[in-house]
């Protein structure tokens, strides 16, 4: 079924969802090498929205894109997340990264210019080369040996400065610099520094430029820890507001409040806060090299969405031009007239407005064009990729589901990542039902002269009390009865629809749980069944 997947892709260095990846990456270029590019090529895709694909942009693995205003922590939290310094790393409260910088694994430490960079058909950056040398001197590759860069690579941006002098002096587009890498990262992470919340124009042009791509998107509110609570809740509300503005999407954009280097808080209000936000962000890039393929898989789709409503304006532009005279004339009515062509196009071939590219940047590379070496309209072309959409990535898509459910998850190891996984300082060891894993003394025993005494005011018969006596004890927690009853259901050992009074003392215990903001188990771990119910309930196990 899948013999035109025939074509492997580069290895990458963890196992896992290592095939999955390689399969699905010859997949993936041999789809784009012999449907789609065609179409680019024939009506001149690359000149107006991206370059052609190479094999390096199959095969790369996942990129973080880091993108903020000065001194917000940029390179700290790189070197945070890896745990030693990497060359060509600068850091203080000045605008000290002056370029961007791709942190990348390499069997050695070294640097690697831009212009040399270009070059390399194995990194995904050749096509960097059409911003210049003033640019190509402003990059450059970090290659070191660290096992965080085995499954993913970061890029690390300039500072965002505010006024002309960020215009003037770097001597490149960097908002289409930013576009261009945009496209193919898989997550881009906007930093802000809980003293520095004022987006500067700049800044809001930067953001501007991932028009596309907001599934990409996360935000870090960085030293946090520098604040107090109720400064941060503030802080925290004016930056909502401020991306509100920016960011042109309904959807409430995720913010993860932490301070991401390795020195002591500050302000150890919040810690649980930060821990269990620095979790999920982790968890969340963690999880890329995973998605890789998916993420791959969608950007071509979405590229090939453009390319087909490309097609369909550059062979209506070509319809509409005289054969002999008044060419000039009526190049520039119809570019006048480009929003209108956009919904004649619409209705005519049923695309969604959301597929057609920005009116005013097509107008402005139209103004360069000469209309009459446009191209008619091919059907066959756009058969082609019509059948490319409908059967073949649908049949990738299949693949996929079906290899990750047979491979082991493949996740980011090593550096910080690692100092969250296992052990005492994991998030969420020996907290909620984990209490009391690791001891030897029963951990509800604590508290169980306490719960003793309520249990027996419920008049116990022959040492225990009915359900009916228990639920009028453990409504008073206000917990709905969903999560009561998964209380009874785990504090009831022996299922004799009756608690003695360890297992009273342990659903109070389970209700303290719940109360505390912790989730319950699924099944009662082995240190929370009571002394006396453990040798037959294991033996029931």
């Amino acid at each position: 079924m899948f013999s035109w997947l025939g074509k492997q892709g580069g290895g990458r260095e963890r196992g896992g969802g290592t095939d999955v990846v390689q399969t699905v990456t010859g997949g993936l270029r041999d789809l784009y090498l012999r449907k789609l590019l065609p179409l680019e090529e024939h009506y001149r895709f690359h000149e107006f929205h991206s370059p052609a694909l190479e094999e390096a942009d199959f095969e790369n693995k996942p990129m973080v894109l880091l993108v903020g205003q000065y001194s917000t922590g940029k390179t700290t939290f790189i070197r945070y997340l890896l745990e030693q310094d990497f060359p060509g790393m600068r850091i203080g409260p000045e605008p000290t990264t002056d370029s961007f910088i791709a942190v990348m694994y390499g069997e050695t430490e070294g640097n690697v210019p831009g212009n040399a960079l270009v070059v390399d058909p194995k990194k995904p950056f050749r096509k960097l080369g059409r911003f210049g040398n003033a640019f190509l001197n402003r990059f450059m590759c970090s290659q070191l040996p660290n096992e965080v860069l085995k499954s993913i690579s970061i890029i690390d941006s300039p500072g965002i400065l505010s006024g002309e002098k960020q215009r003037i002096s770097r001597g490149y587009d960097f908002c289409q610099v930013l576009q261009w890498f945009a496209e193919r990262v898989d997550r881009i992470i906007l930093l802000f520094d809980a003293h520095k919340l004022d987006i500067s124009d700049e800044f809001s042009e930067a953001i501007k430029s991932f028009r596309g791509q907001d599934d990409k998107i996360r935000v870090v509110l960085n030293k946090a820890d520098q604040v107090d609570t109720q400064q941060l809740m503030r802080v925290y509300g004016a930056l909502m507001w401020s991306l509100g503005k920016v960011i042109d999407t309904p959807e409430v954009l995720r913010v993860y409040i932490g301070s991401f280097w390795a020195h002591p808080l500050r302000n150890t209000d919040n810690r649980r806060l930060f821990e269990a936000e620095a979790q999920d962000l982790f968890k969340d890039i963690q999880s890329l090299p995973q998605k890789a393929a998916v993420r791959k898989l969608n950007d071509l789709i979405k590229r090939a969405r453009l390319a087909k409503v490309h097609a369909y304006i550059i062979s209506y532009l070509k319809k509409e031009m005289p054969s002999v005279f008044g060419k000039e004339n009526k190049k520039k009515e119809l570019i006048n007239k480009l929003p209108e062509i956009y919904i004649q196009l619409q209705r005519e071939y049923h695309i969604s407005a959301g597929d057609f590219p920005e009116v005013k940047k097509m107008q402005e590379q139209l103004e360069n064009c000469d209309f009459t070496k446009f191209h008619s309209l091919k059907p066959k072309l756009i058969e082609t990729v019509d059948n490319m959409l409908a059967n073949k990535i649908a049949s990738l898509m299949n693949l996929i589901r079906q290899e990750e459910s047979n491979m082991p998850t493949e996740m980011v190891h090593g550096g910080a990542f690692d100092g969250t996984m296992a052990g005492p300082f994991g998030h969420g060891y020996g907290e909620g039902a984990k209490e009391g894993a690791d001891e030897e003394e029963w951990v509800v025993a604590k508290d169980k002269p306490a719960y003793d005494e309520i249990f027996y005011t419920l008049s116990p018969i022959n040492g225990k009390i009915s359900g009916i006596s228990a639920k009028k004890e453990m409504v008073t927690s206000k917990l709905p009865n969903s999560v009561l009853g998964k209380i009874w259901k785990l504090a009831d050992c022996d299922g004799d629809g009756m608690l003695d009074d360890e297992e009273f003392a342990l659903a109070k215990h389970l209700i303290k749980i719940k109360l505390d903001g912790y989730e319950l188990p699924g099944t009662l771990p082995s240190h929370l069944v009571p002394p006396s119910h453990r040798k037959p309930f294991q033996t029931a196990e």
